[in-house]
Formats: C-alpha cells, structure tokens, sequence
C-alpha cells in the first residue's frame, strides 16, 4: 500500500466521485479508477459501493479512511520533526 495510492483514496472518500478527485489530483479519471481498484484487490475488500452518480464508503472503506487519515497525519508530523531537526 503506496502513501500516493491513500491520498487518492482519501481524495475520492472526500468528494465522493472519481472524476471530482481526478480532477483535484490532475490525474485521469481512468488512472484514479484503476488505482482504487488495485487497492481493493490488494486489501481484498470493496472500498466503495458505486451508485448512479456518487460513491458510498463501505464498512471497510470508512476503517481505511480513518487509518489512512491517522497515517497521513503522522507521515506530515515526522517531516515536521525532520524538518526541524535539520534547522538545529
């Protein structure tokens, strides 16, 4: 699991539609959408349920996006404390 790969997916969680999160990234819609299915077959779970017009978080989509959220928050806080610690 790429740290890339989760901020496409929180990117999507947000917005709720692959071609609003594409265009957010400045990546294709087809990049995006096959970067979410690779993920889902890499973690062995539906991530989204897929409506007409919006995408839903499933049980285990809500679970990634709060362990992804937690480790994304901790990547910018370690580059922080890099950053930081340079200056010293």
């Amino acid at each position: 699991m790429e740290f890339r790969v989760l901020k496409y997916f929180l990117m999507t969680a947000r917005l709720g539609s692959m071609t609003k999160a594409a265009q957010s990234l400045h990546i294709t819609q087809p990049t995006l959408s096959r970067q979410i299915a690779e993920l889902e077959e890499e973690t062995g779970v539906h991530l989204f349920e897929r409506g007409s017009r919006r995408l839903v978080l499933t049980e285990e989509g809500h679970l990634l996006r709060r362990r992804a959220e937690e480790m994304m928050e901790l990547m910018e806080k370690t580059e922080e404390e890099l950053s930081s610690s340079e200056k010293n």
